[in-house]
């Protein structure tokens, strides 16, 4: 008898408190890869202004917005974060600093440059790269 395949379970993201554990997930990513605010903003595709709701996040109090780009931007982080650990499980120095390391694929920007300065484009381009690299 052939064993049955459970379904992955995918959160429902139009649940609130759904985008606050995804809010948690992230924010703990950034101190991870230890981001000044301004760059944990700027890769949620948020203004300077919304410097508290980085806490609120981190605290679980609030949820990450249901739109679209921020959903895709947190999904591209997490992925990030995904591939470095299985591309460097035994190296928990340079899977959390790869982000701040130069790259001569990204033109010897880091990678954290190209998701900063190219935005959503960016943080899909980088994504992609992990994933072709564990690929290998």
């Amino acid at each position: 008898m052939a064993a049955v395949a459970h379904p992955v379970q995918i959160p429902d993201l139009a649940g609130e408190q759904a985008r606050r554990d995804l809010a948690r997930a992230v924010a703990s990513l950034f101190t991870r890869w230890q981001l000044p605010t301004e760059v944990q903003l700027a890769l949620l595709g948020m203004s300077p202004e919304s410097r508290k709701v980085l806490a609120q996040y981190r605290r679980g109090e609030r949820a990450l917005p249901g739109t679209r780009d921020t959903l895709d931007r947190a999904g591209y982080l997490l992925g990030i974060h995904k591939a470095l650990r299985l591309l460097f499980p035994e190296d928990e120095g340079l899977r959390y600093g790869w982000v701040q390391r130069r790259n001569r694929l990204f033109g010897e920007r880091t990678p954290l440059q190209v998701m900063v300065e190219d935005g959503l484009v960016g943080l899909a381009r980088v994504a992609r790269f992990v994933d072709f690299q564990r690929g290998q």
